[in-house]
């Protein structure tokens, strides 16, 4: 039986372990993809921390990855939508029996040499798309897409702020400038983080530490506030902060994941406001990836700046490491297998 190296994250012991398994061989409606880009995302790290734990996985240990994008290596039987060769992006998870199952941690992910999608859950990627911008798509990129344009249905010319300015809130930046918002405003703790925010688009960032940030966002807003303000960073002190320079009508959208409780201080000022709390997880991929795999062919949007590095797959740990660490404050990882 041919063999491959993948990624593989024991999960009762928390141990990543690059080891040699069976290359899969795809069934009917499946289609195996060899990889040849994986993105390394803060959700990875916390899968091995501990902070997260897969809901569905049925065995005990589960391949990483969830951004992935590279070229079909073979069709199971009954599949005609897709032919060897093509260059292709696997959706971030997919649809059973009416549950959402994320590749990479409820099954098998692309920390691997090949990867196992079904026909539905992956999407072309055009030539002029490199492999390593195309793999972040469906995480890095679509979850922010779908939290602005479903989730927080920003406007254009709406003021919103971005919290947590890393992999996920600086596409943020870029992407509610693609889509007119004013002002974007940035908010970060680290000056690396807020830098990069302006460089991508934002009209002001701020640190959240600044005692005078209510102010700066008043006199960005002409008093009003935000109508719309994102958590990237899954903290309850940004997601309190946030509240209090909100717009009447104003919502938080909850992007960033925590399992730390929301407190909201002043619950008759938020009522009376009419202001709104919005959970936000994912993207619908089948929409989003499309749209945004466009926008980039079209050179509307441009993610170069976010491949922070390279390594190959059996370096999979000291990506996790440089990631959780903030070595270099990369934005986004990518594994080479």
């Amino acid at each position: 039986m041919e063999q491959m190296l993948a990624a593989r994250l024991h999960v009762p012991s928390r141990t990543l372990r690059i080891e040699e398994v069976a290359k899969p061989a795809p069934g009917p409606g499946q289609v195996l993809v060899k990889v040849e880009a994986a993105g390394v995302c803060l959700s990875d790290v916390h899968l091995i921390d501990g902070t997260l734990t897969p809901l569905l996985l049925q065995e005990d240990t589960v391949t990483l990855g969830h951004e992935v994008s590279g070229t079909i290596a073979e069709t199971g039987p009954g599949v005609t939508r897709w032919t060897p060769s093509q260059r292709v992006v696997l959706y971030a998870g997919e649809v059973r029996g009416g549950v959402t199952y994320t590749r990479g941690v409820d099954y098998d992910g692309g920390w691997a040499e090949y990867a196992l999608s079904s026909e539905h859950a992956l999407t072309e990627l055009p030539d002029s798309i490199p492999f390593d911008q195309g793999a972040i798509i469906p995480d890095a990129v679509s979850t922010p897409w779908g939290a602005i344009t479903v989730t927080g249905a920003v406007k254009p010319a709406e003021a919103v702020g971005v919290w947590g300015v890393g992999g996920l809130g600086v596409h943020a930046v870029q992407l509610l400038r693609a889509i007119g918002a004013y002002p974007v405003i940035a908010v970060d703790p680290n000056p690396t983080a807020r830098e990069r925010a302006l460089a991508q688009g934002a009209d002001l960032a701020l640190d959240s530490a600044d005692p005078a940030l209510r102010e700066r966002i008043a006199a960005a807003t002409r008093g009003a506030g935000l109508a719309a303000a994102f958590d990237f960073a899954g903290v309850p002190a940004v997601r309190e902060q946030a509240l209090t320079v909100l717009a009447p009508k104003g919502r938080l959208v909850l992007a960033g994941l925590t399992d730390k409780p929301l407190t909201v201080t002043d619950g008759t000022r938020f009522s009376y406001l009419q202001q709104q709390i919005l959970g936000h997880y994912g993207s619908d991929m089948p929409v989003a990836l499309p749209q945004l795999l466009s926008l980039l062919q079209g050179g509307r949007l441009d993610f170069s700046a976010s491949i922070s590095g390279e390594l190959p797959l059996a370096k999979a740990a000291e990506a996790v490491e440089r990631l959780e660490n903030k070595t270099g404050d990369p934005i986004r990882l990518i594994l080479r297998p």
